[in-house]
């Protein structure tokens, strides 16, 4: 299994919606200590191409190189493509060879040979034609080419079940948040079977949990922010959060999390109230 290097933090940078500042606070994280980095092949919400720029920049002024860092980006069916801009591969194509123009349009973005892990963004219209995109990642898997295979915005436990009868799948990249109930059937599913879960969404998407007595007595019982205790909470839940912040104090925040320690004692009645909402416990 490709592990995350150096990232004890067990945290991902997020580049969603960062647009023409993707290059500036991707080398930003980096240098903070960041270590993974995700992206996609979508230019409705990601700019690969800055990520890859960032890439070549950390390389030649700091001295950090591709085995250094973890990358992950994914391949967007034409339903999460905005066809006003240019997509990375023709979309009249068998599924199999619009992966495969899509992945290659990623490793001359991201000035790389390979892929730490490649993820479908979500599944595509029909049954077949998911199946279709996963053994295509499974072929690219065997090449060489990815480490690992994973999916994205899956909230269909038979889904990831079908995929598995085919190659397990090693990533599940989730909205994490209290808006869908915390993906609970699928957090499940991925903790039974060995499953990295990466969670989006956790922070911005959770705002009564952020300001939840409960929590707020943890955090300052800890003394760290409130997003910081949720953090710690989802990594000691089995969760890899991603954050997209693109404050450098945040920065640092998060990558503390995981030497951060939080208070147990006289707080057993708010870890329960915690837990009970974030994993069903």
């Amino acid at each position: 299994m490709s592990v995350i290097p150096n990232i004890a933090s067990r945290i991902i940078y997020g580049t969603a919606w960062k647009k023409e500042r993707t290059t500036a606070l991707v080398i930003s994280a980096v240098l903070k200590g960041f270590r993974a980095i995700d992206t996609a092949c979508q230019p409705k919400h990601y700019r690969e191409d800055l990520v890859g720029q960032a890439l070549v920049e950390l390389k030649e002024k700091h001295g950090l190189k591709r085995e250094d860092l973890w990358i992950q980006t994914k391949f967007s069916p034409v339903s999460g493509q905005d066809t006003t801009q240019p997509i990375p591969y023709n979309p009249s194509d068998p599924i199999r060879k619009q992966i495969i123009a899509s992945f290659t349009k990623s490793l001359t973005n991201l000035h790389t040979t390979y892929l730490d892990s490649y993820l479908l963004h979500s599944p595509l219209q029909t049954d077949q034609q998911t199946l279709e995109a996963w053994q295509t990642l499974s072929t690219l898997q065997d090449e060489g080419k990815v480490k690992l295979i994973g999916v994205s915005n899956t909230y269909d436990v038979r889904i990831l079940a079908t995929l598995c009868k085919v190659r397990k799948v090693q990533v599940v990249q989730n909205r994490w948040y209290e808006g869908n109930g915390w993906d609970k059937s699928v957090f499940g599913f991925c903790k039974e079977h060995g499953i990295m879960y990466q969670s989006f969404w956790t922070l911005s998407g959770s705002p009564s949990l952020l300001s939840n007595p409960a929590l707020l007595s943890i955090a300052a019982t800890s003394e760290c922010t409130p997003e910081q205790a949720v953090f710690k909470l989802a990594q000691e839940a089995g969760v890899t959060p991603l954050t997209g912040t693109t404050s450098e104090i945040h920065m640092g925040e998060d990558l503390r999390v995981h030497k951060l320690q939080l208070a147990k004692e006289g707080l057993g009645k708010e870890y329960g109230v915690v837990s009970s909402m974030l994993i069903g416990q």
